[in-house]
């Protein structure tokens, strides 16, 4: 079990007293400021760099905001000094490409695991060692999803290191799709690993922006996510999100 400290986590710049148990990580600052004015009694933690954290009230639960960037080595700081920090759940909110040809523009993925292609989590444990999303929150993201006006899939995800793959060397998307792979992004296997190994639950909602298959368009090309069909779908995401995480009853903090 991590010893809190009082004073404020060196990179995130918030004081782990004032750190929510339960915690919405998302790529972007101003993603993450947008979904923390949708909280009650919202206020602003810490802000350093592309590290912004919020915290507010969701169906009278205490949750936590925070902002990793893009990338693995990025996020991880982010995911560990969160752990230290002592959360106790975290949900990445964020968006990926579909690998599936039934996976398309506007879907969700609730993520059951990641490839570890990351670059990162082979530095922290051998790669046989699993990126698994916690079964309890997992379920509890299904069961906030319900009922949703966008199709959720349950599936694993390719965590990349790179997001533009140069046509010399090729990419290996098509071996991860003939695997099974529903997606690829480049955060979710750093947060479970990194959850994983300080005992605490997280999971991951995703928003298919783009099928780089389907469209033939692996070097990403015509990559466009600011579409207004992409930008609703994360706003639902992030409200099954909050759900999960207020309906989840996690273990008091020392």
């Amino acid at each position: 079990m991590t010893t809190l400290s009082k004073e404020p986590l060196p990179v995130l710049r918030v004081a782990p007293d004032d750190l929510p148990e339960r915690i919405v990580v998302v790529g972007d600052p101003d993603r993450a400021e947008r979904i923390a004015h949708t909280l009650d009694g919202f206020e602003e933690l810490g802000r350093y760099r592309e590290y912004v954290t919020f915290r507010g009230n969701h169906r009278g639960v205490n949750i936590g905001v925070t902002s990793h960037g893009v990338g693995a080595g990025g996020a991880a700081i982010c995911f560990e000094e969160l752990c230290r920090g002592g959360a106790q759940a975290i949900v990445r909110v964020g968006t990926a490409g579909g690998l599936q040809p039934h996976i398309l523009d506007g879907h969700h993925i609730v993520v059951v695991g990641a490839i570890r292609d990351d670059g990162v989590t082979d530095r922290l444990v051998p790669l046989g060692f699993p990126a698994l999303a916690a079964r309890r929150l997992t379920d509890a993201l299904m069961t906030a999803a319900a009922g949703s006006d966008h199709e959720v899939h349950e599936g694993i995800t390719l965590t990349g290191a790179v997001m533009y793959p140069l046509a010399v060397l090729g990419s290996n998307l098509e071996l991860w799709q003939r695997a099974g792979a529903a997606s690829v992004e480049q955060e979710c296997a750093p947060l479970f690993v990194i959850a994983a190994l300080h005992g605490i639950e997280a999971s991951s909602i995703l928003t298919i922006d783009g099928n780089p298959l389907l469209e033939n368009d692996v070097e990403m090309s015509d990559y466009d996510p600011h579409r207004q069909l992409v930008h609703d779908a994360v706003d639902a995401a992030a409200l099954i999100a909050l759900d999960a995480l207020s309906a989840l009853e996690v273990p008091p903090r020392n």
